[in-house]
C-alpha cells in the first residue's frame, strides 16, 4: 500500500471521544483537531468506514482554542480536550447531549437547564492509574494510558487529578521503583476525600518487608493513606491503620460521607455538590414528597434529600455500600432514610416491599449501561416529578425514548454536568413528569 500523503481539509465536528471529524472524501477522525479549524492531516490507520489520522498542522486555528496547560496532553490519554476553552467544553457537550436526543430519542427538552459548571483543574478525585517498569529506561512509569495505546504515558505529574496526587506522580513512580515487587505492581487506585487521600496499590506478590518501610515512610512523609490489593475488592488492606476516614462534605446539606478507597464517588467533588443541590431543586421537595432514589450508592442524593423530603428510600445493588449508606445515615442524624440492596439490572423484583410502596419523586442514577429494566416498574409508580442523571448520553436517550413515548412521560428539563472537564465524558441531567399531571 502506498504510503498516505498529507492532506488539507476544514473540520466539520467532534467525535464522542473529543477527535476533529474530517468529512472530505472517506471519513477521517483527527485527534487535537477543533470544529471550523483548517489543518493538514495525514491518514495513519485505515478502516472500511473511516480511517484515524494524525494532525500535522492547524493552518487556521478555532477562536476557542487554547494552549493545553498540561505538558503531557499530546501523549497522555486521561484528557481529550484541554486544547478547547472550558465554556466551549461545556457548550459542546450540550450540543452532543441535544443532537443525541434528536437523533436516537425524537425528543428535545420544554426547556434547557444551565450547565452546572465547576473548576476545571485539580478536580479529579478518583483514578485508575497504570504502572509498568520499563526495563530500557531502567524506571518505573505511574499514569494514565497513552492515547490510542495500551502503554503506560510517562507523567511528571497530572494537572486534573486532585491535591496531593496531582503532585506525587514522580515520586510515587521513584518509591515503585525501589520495590521488590516493582514488576508485579500493575495499577495504583487514586481515592481523594476532603481532608485525606488513599492510594490503592494493586500488589500480585507480597511485599517484603523492606517494601512495607519504604511504603510507609512515603505514606508519612506526604500524609496520605496506603492501602494494599492482593486480589478482588474484599482484598484491600490498610498499610498502617488509618486514622481518619475518607470523607467529603455536602455543606449545604450539612452532611459528610464516609466511603472507602474503592467506593464509588463521583469523580469531581465541586460538581457533585452543585449537582447534589440542583436535584433537590428540581424534585420541587416538600416535607410530603416519599423519595425512592435508584442505584443510590452510599447515599450521596439520598442523604440530602432526605433533608428535604418527609421520607427516601435508597436502592444499591452493592452490599458494602448499602452499609455505607447506612452509616453515613446515622452519622448524620438521619433517620427518615432506609437503604435496601437489589439487583437493578434484571433481577425479578415482584416480591420486594420497597418497590410497593407509593412515592411522589424518583431519581435513578444508573451506571453507562442505563436502566432500561427499571423503565416499567418506574412508570408504574408516575411520579410527580422524576430525575435521570446519566454518565452517558446514548442510553439516556434510549431510556427517555421509552418514558416519553411508551410511558406517557413528559420531558420537561434536561442540560449537562461539568463532571468530567477536558475529557469527552458528558454527564448529564433530564427532568420528567407523567403527561397527565401536566398543568
Amino acid at each position: 500500500m502506498a504510503e498516505a500523503v498529507s492532506e488539507i481539509a476544514v473540520v466539520a465536528g467532534l467525535s464522542e471521544q473529543g477527535q476533529g471529524i474530517v468529512r472530505a472524501g472517506k471519513t477521517a477522525f483527527v485527534p487535537g483537531a477543533l470544529p471550523g479549524e483548517t489543518i493538514r492531516f495525514r491518514r495513519v490507520r485505515r478502516h472500511r468506514q473511516y480511517d484515524e489520522a494524525r494532525l500535522e498542522a492547524v493552518l487556521s486555528s478555532a477562536s476557542t482554542r487554547v494552549a493545553p496547560r498540561c505538558a503531557h496532553f499530546d501523549i497522555c490519554g486521561g484528557c481529550a480536550l484541554q486544547h478547547l476553552e472550558s465554556r466551549a467544553q461545556l457548550a459542546l457537550k450540550q450540543q452532543q447531549l441535544a443532537e443525541t436526543l434528536q437523533r436516537l430519542a425524537r425528543l428535545e427538552p420544554l426547556r434547557w437547564l444551565e450547565a452546572i459548571s465547576s473548576r476545571p483543574w485539580s478536580y479529579r478525585r478518583r483514578a485508575r492509574l497504570g504502572v509498568k517498569y520499563v526495563t530500557r529506561k531502567g524506571r518505573v512509569l505511574v499514569g494514565f494510558r497513552e492515547r490510542a495505546s495500551h502503554f503506560v504515558a510517562d507523567l511528571e505529574r497530572c494537572e486534573v487529578l486532585a491535591e496531593p496526587i496531582g503532585s506525587l506522580i514522580a515520586p510515587l513512580a521513584a518509591l515503585i521503583g525501589q520495590l521488590s515487587v516493582r514488576e508485579q505492581l500493575p495499577q495504583v487506585e487514586v481515592a481523594v476525600g476532603d481532608r485525606t487521600a488513599a492510594l490503592v496499590l494493586r500488589v500480585l506478590a507480597a511485599p517484603i518487608e523492606q517494601d512495607l518501610g519504604l511504603l510507609r515512610e512515603f505514606e508519612a512523609r506526604h500524609a496520605v493513606r496506603i492501602y494494599l490489593q492482593s486480589g478482588g475488592p474484599a482484598s484491600v488492606r490498610a498499610l498502617t491503620e488509618p486514622q481518619q476516614p475518607l470523607s467529603y462534605a455536602l455543606s449545604e446539606s450539612d452532611l459528610e460521607l464516609e466511603f472507602g478507597p474503592s467506593d464509588f464517588i463521583q469523580i469531581n467533588a465541586e460538581a457533585n455538590r452543585a449537582l447534589v443541590a440542583a436535584a433537590g431543586t428540581l424534585l420541587e421537595l416538600t416535607g410530603a414528597a416519599h423519595v425512592l432514589d435508584l442505584y443510590c450508592g452510599l447515599g450521596n442524593f439520598s442523604l440530602a434529600l432526605a433533608r428535604r423530603a418527609g421520607s427516601v428510600v435508597g436502592i444499591e445493588a452493592e452490599a458494602a455500600l448499602v452499609e455505607r449508606a447506612r452509616n453515613n445515615a446515622r452519622r448524620n442524624g438521619i433517620i427518615n432514610a432506609q437503604f435496601f440492596q437489589a439487583d437493578l439490572s434484571g433481577s425479578d423484583l415482584a416480591g420486594a416491599a420497597w418497590l410497593r410502596a407509593p412515592y411522589s419523586h424518583v431519581l435513578l442514577d444508573p451506571p453507562r449501561a442505563g436502566a432500561r429494566e427499571m423503565l416499567p416498574q418506574i412508570a408504574q409508580l408516575a411520579p410527580q416529578r422524576l430525575l435521570y442523571v446519566s454518565c452517558h448520553p446514548g442510553t439516556l436517550a434510549r431510556d427517555l425514548g421509552v418514558l416519553v413515548h411508551e410511558h406517557g412521560f413528559e420531558l420537561l428539563a434536561a442540560g449537562v454536568v461539568d463532571m468530567f472537564a477536558h475529557t469527552a465524558h458528558v454527564e448529564s441531567v433530564a427532568l420528567l413528569r407523567p403527561q397527565r399531571s401536566a398543568q
